[in-house]
């Protein structure tokens, strides 16, 4: 075998049967990759499938990681590597694969039948049609039985542990350590000691084999160092995690209890499933028996005096849609996460999309304005969360944090925050009646958010519903010059937060580049390495990401009339290109995809090439 060779960076995508542990595989991986120290980012690629025929194109699952010496801001546009366990994710997944790259296949799963069940006519592995490849065929089931065989497991627990022979070969070729996998297995398996002894020995197998054979005089074993990184603690952490601890963080410092109503759906479940394990930080859950009643309950916990939440994605949001329009009747703290999807309808319930920002915006009955924010990566979940606390508490008003499939299950590195370094905004909750008594539509002067009070607070007693209420009094009221007034007091309160929030920063290049890139939510990382490269090539572009969509930056329309070009990449139809000129009748030109997949590098810096050479032209 030749020298290790020195990478700055690679992309690895592991590709499977759903049995066959690919995101076991991807996670373990990443963990390695972690604890050495490299920068990384993930996507777990999911089937929609529960239970696709074992075999077939619908039940592929893949895991992907891009990871280097350097920062690293996607899950990168071509694997360098593919590791494909059977036919059917061969088929799924080739197309991904660069030219040149490095092709692993299990040879054991080629069988008749399985060539057969993922549409093959004949074997692939024969002929010339991988020629643009690295092809290393090796029989890994094979393999994965021999190293097991000693732990007495039958034929089909021993293949369980292919995945683990196949993570040893990888580890072995990009310089990664065994050992905090194989203290991960002997831990998790404690009770199953021969099934903890059996996936050490397969994955012990896999490095030994690519220690030892003689794969191809052209496949190299890589080194890619440590990343360098500002000094501090890191873990690596999901979109979905980041989020519930900025959730609880922002409850904390309201000084608030936070009580999550939900209903699983995919991909939105992860946070229920993390805020349901903190338990001891005084976090209460309510997994509902449909998304009405799970809203309805943390509307409930919010008349209460709690911050409530609720969670969804694009189908339950739908649902939920009545009760936020009666959140922000009663103007009460809530804050609905939204984990976009692919749509309409079921549409893709396990890829990722951004089609719900109109639904975030406008889709609710009547004039019914709330604030709508966007994280830009798993990292930056946090501390969004927390702004959508912020919010929802100094405002009295529902807040719709939006994040989608990709962002919720990706992972990058986290630098661990200074936890005390967090202003806080404590809620002021009304003590008791004024002198004139206790109108809980009374408002702050500058914030116009209403009155709080917990119920029960003597001289203090009220009720608030979803009919229109007297703006002087709080009681019902039909009368149509109140509701102008209620109607206009409720729009000014959320567009008033404009001038309540950070102004809109330039993430690269100037406000007079001529071409500026604005995007928002996780197309944030291909826009950002496209403008990257492209001013790297002296092209003059400007690259803004939205964070907060509803009010918009105060300052953000005089920053956009001031490029004379504007792309707007989006996994949608158009929908921001659209906000954007309704609010500031700007012409923008969109950037769309609706793949189920992230943008690549290569999409966005096509269209700021193509953009920069017709005007060059002109």
């Amino acid at each position: 075998m030749s020298d290790t060779q020195i990478l700055e960076s690679a992309v690895v995508r592991f590709a499977g049967d759903s049995g066959d542990g690919m995101q076991l595989t991807g996670s373990q991986f990443t963990s390695s990759t972690a604890l050495a120290g490299s920068d990384l980012s993930t996507f777990p690629d999911f089937p929609a499938e529960i239970r696709a025929p074992v075999g077939t194109t619908f039940g592929v699952s893949a895991f992907q990681i891009n990871f280097g010496a350097r920062a690293i801001k996607t899950v990168g546009d071509q694997p360098d590597v593919l590791v494909a366990m059977n036919p059917a994710a061969l088929k799924v997944n080739i197309d991904f694969l660069r030219k040149g790259g490095t092709l692993v296949v299990d040879t054991g799963t080629f069988t008749k039948r399985n060539l057969a069940k993922a549409g093959y006519e004949s074997n692939p592995l024969e002929g010339d049609g991988l020629e643009d490849f690295q092809v290393i065929e090796l029989d890994i089931s094979r393999m994965t039985q021999e190293a097991v065989k000693p732990f007495g497991l039958s034929n089909k627990d021993g293949l369980r542990s292919k995945n683990m022979w196949t993570l040893g070969l990888m580890l072995w070729m990009f310089s990664r350590s065994r050992k905090p996998i194989a203290d991960w297995l002997e831990n998790k398996f404690a009770k199953l000691p021969n099934i903890a002894a059996a996936n050490v020995a397969a994955l012990n197998a896999g490095h030994a084999f690519g220690e030892t054979a003689e794969l191809s005089s052209s496949v190299k074993r890589y080194q890619i160092g440590a990343a360098p990184v500002e000094s501090g603690l890191y873990r690596t952490v999901t979109g979905a995690q980041a989020i519930s601890w900025g959730l609880v963080k922002g409850g904390e410092l309201a000084g608030l209890k936070i009580m999550l109503g939900s209903y699983p759906i995919t991909p939105a479940s992860p946070i229920l499933h993390t805020l349901s394990s903190l338990k001891e930080l005084g976090v209460i859950t309510f997994q509902a028996e449909d998304e009405i009643a799970a809203v309805c309950a943390a509307l409930g916990a919010a008349y209460g005096g709690a911050l409530g939440i609720t969670s969804s994605s694009g189908p339950g949001i739908a649902l939920k849609g009545e009760a936020m329009g009666l959140a922000i009747s009663t103007e009460l703290p809530l804050v609905i996460v939204n984990s976009q999807r692919g749509g309409p309808s079921t549409g893709l319930p396990t890829k990722t999309e951004q089609s719900d920002l109109y639904q975030a915006i406008y889709g609710r009955n009547g004039d019914a304005p709330m604030p709508v924010l966007a994280t830009r990566s798993p990292a930056d979940c946090f501390d969004t969360a927390i702004e959508a606390c912020r919010l929802a508490v100094k405002y009295m008003t529902p807040v719709m944090l939006l994040t989608d499939g990709f962002i919720g299950n990706a992972a990058e590195p986290w630098k661990l925050p200074d936890l005390d370094s967090y202003a806080d905004f404590k809620v002021n909750f009304k003590a008791g009646p004024d002198e004139e008594g206790f109108n809980p539509y009374a408002r702050d002067a500058k914030t116009l958010a209403r009155n709080w009070a917990i119920p029960g607070t003597k001289g203090c007693e009220h009720r608030i519903g979803g009919i229109e209420k007297d703006y002087d009094t709080g009681h019902i009221s039909y009368d149509a010059d109140n509701h102008q007034k209620m109607t206009d007091v409720r729009a000014d309160k959320i567009s008033g937060i404009a001038d309540d929030i950070a102004d809109q920063i330039i993430e690269q290049g100037t406000a007079n580049s001529p071409l500026a890139v604005v995007g928002w939510g996780s197309t944030f990382g291909p826009i950002s390495e496209a403008v990257k490269i492209a001013r790297s090539e002296g092209i003059d572009v400007a690259h803004v990401q939205i964070r907060h969509l509803f009010p918009f930056p105060a300052n953000l329309g005089a920053m956009l009339g001031g490029f004379k070009h504007i792309v707007v990449p989006e996994m949608n139809k158009g929908q921001l290109k659209t906000v954007l000129r309704d609010v500031y009748l700007v012409d923008a030109e969109p950037l769309n995809k609706v793949s189920g997949m992230p943008f690549k590098i290569e999409e966005i810096l096509d269209v700021i090439r193509a953009r920069a050479g017709a005007e060059a032209a002109a």
